[in-house]
């Protein structure tokens, strides 16, 4: 598992080159209570740092930025529903979205876990 700063965290898929995006159990937490999200449409390509959804919670809204370049492979369709599931697993059934990414060696410049728990220290 890979880790942005903008803490959404990347795993990969047993398809070559795809990973499962979400964001991590310390935005959750920050975030609070969600009441609403968007998800992005499968097949929207997407380049690092565009926005591609957006969640609200009873404190905030907050954009989700795309952590590569990629497209948009699928989403997490139960989320539209049920976005507490973000609260209740956000690193499992909270998932947002499967992106291709264009070029899957650019994994390697994003934060692994031990760098992540420095950066929310």
């Amino acid at each position: 598992m890979k880790f942005t700063e903008e803490h959404e965290w990347l795993d990969t898929t047993e398809d070559e080159g795809v990973v499962t995006v979400g964001i991590t159990e310390h935005a959750a937490e920050a975030l609070g209570e969600l009441v609403f999200l968007e998800l992005p449409e499968v097949g929207t390509k997407v380049v690092k740092g565009d926005e591609v959804a957006v969640i609200e919670s009873v404190k905030a809204a907050s954009e989700i930025l795309a952590p590569l370049d990629g497209e948009i492979v699928e989403v997490n369709e139960p989320l539209v529903d049920n976005v507490t599931l973000v609260n209740d697993d956000p690193t499992g059934k909270g998932w947002f979205f499967r992106i291709k990414l264009d070029n899957p060696s650019d994994m390697d410049d994003l934060l692994d876990e031990d760098a992540y728990k420095a950066l929310i220290e």
